[in-house]
């Protein structure tokens, strides 16, 4: 028999207060953050805004030095609203922290583009309902494809940088009538700038239907007079294996199939140094068999492979025509470390 029990109280880890929804879309805190968040600490709601979650490594890859710096400014930023966060189920271990966008953020962001923040059509419910999303895992992993250029670009001896990343929702309103690409990058390596769109495969969708979407990208390219590389991620060698035939076969019944240059890489490729890297030597162009087969490529590389791709710089990359009650793309890459200091919230 247990006497004295541990009261519940004291079972339960300490949780930062933190202002209600109500207040936190207040002039009264909105004065308060004014003198409070960094320009870094902007880009990042933004960033969030765009690409709906990050977990902190992800995070600390993006836009912070260490793991320990990025923990001590996001808990600032969790107290005072401008990020939420949560911690999805997993069987076994534990999952890391993942952040959304919340109320304070999204209020900040819309003024900062002169906008009424009920325009932006935020609801703190939608962006932490991504915790029970059957889409996290692709979200995060579709991010974190990204995250990983981004910290290659920020790196002291940076080869290549990223200068364009549109999200899912991006594309899928500029593109969405022809075809929905789970995101839009550029990069920039050693004079070389390859423009794609990501298709990332976890395994679970019919191959047939991932090779059919290349119709949709013929149809985007003729209908914008742009050739743009669609790199297909796939979690193994053995599921490349079988797409790249499924890919083949469909390039063959495209009418117009130079105008859709395909490329395939492994998650758990092997023999590669930086194997996590999307920019390292990896990618293997789907060609017909006529054509003279490739080794893999570095990404920057792939230009060379596929010569109407040679006339990239003249081309207008498709721009997003924004709307009024739009925010703008952000820059892939975080701003310069600012020399002011603010003191971190209590």
């Amino acid at each position: 028999m247990i006497s004295n029990p541990t009261p519940q109280r004291e079972l339960r880890g300490h949780m930062p207060q933190r202002p209600t929804p109500r207040a936190a879309a207040t002039g009264e805190h909105h004065a308060q953050l004014a003198g409070r968040l960094t320009v870094r600490d902007r880009w990042l709601a933004r960033m969030l805004h765009e690409h709906k979650v990050f977990t902190t490594s992800q995070i600390v890859e993006l836009c912070y030095p260490t793991m320990r710096a990025a923990n001590h400014r996001l808990l600032d930023l969790f107290k005072w609203r401008v990020v939420d966060r949560f911690q999805p189920f997993v069987s076994s271990g534990t999952a890391p922290m993942h952040y959304v966008l919340d109320v304070a953020g999204a209020v900040a962001l819309a003024y900062e583009d002169g906008l009424d923040p009920r325009q932006l059509g935020y609801r703190h419910e939608d962006a932490i309902g991504i915790a029970h999303s059957l889409r996290l895992a692709h979200t995060v992993g579709v991010n974190g494809f990204f995250t990983a250029l981004v910290a290659l670009s920020r790196q002291s001896d940076a080869r290549g940088r990223l200068t364009a990343w549109w999200s899912e929702l991006r594309c899928g309103r500029l593109f969405g009538d022809m075809v929905r690409p789970d995101a839009y990058g550029r990069w920039h390596e050693d004079g070389q700038q390859v423009e794609f769109f990501l298709e990332f495969d976890f395994g679970t969708e019919d191959l047939g239907r991932l090779a059919s979407k290349l119709y949709g990208y013929e149809k985007l390219a003729t209908a914008t007079g742009i050739t743009t590389p669609v790199l297909v991620w796939l979690p193994s060698n053995r599921r490349e294996t079988s797409a790249r035939r499924a890919l083949a076969d469909a390039l063959l019944q495209l009418d117009r199939p130079a105008l859709v240059p395909v490329a395939t890489s492994a998650a758990d490729l092997t023999g590669v140094a930086d194997a996590s890297s999307p920019a390292v030597r990896r990618w293997l162009p789907v060609v017909d068999k006529s054509a003279r087969a490739h080794g893999r490529l570095r990404l920057a590389e792939l230009v060379r492979v596929w010569p109407q791709l040679e006339t990239l710089a003249t081309q207008s990359s498709p721009t997003p025509q924004e709307q009024a009650t739009e925010l703008t793309a952000p820059n892939p890459l975080p701003p310069r470390p600012s020399n002011n200091h603010f003191p971190r919230g209590k």
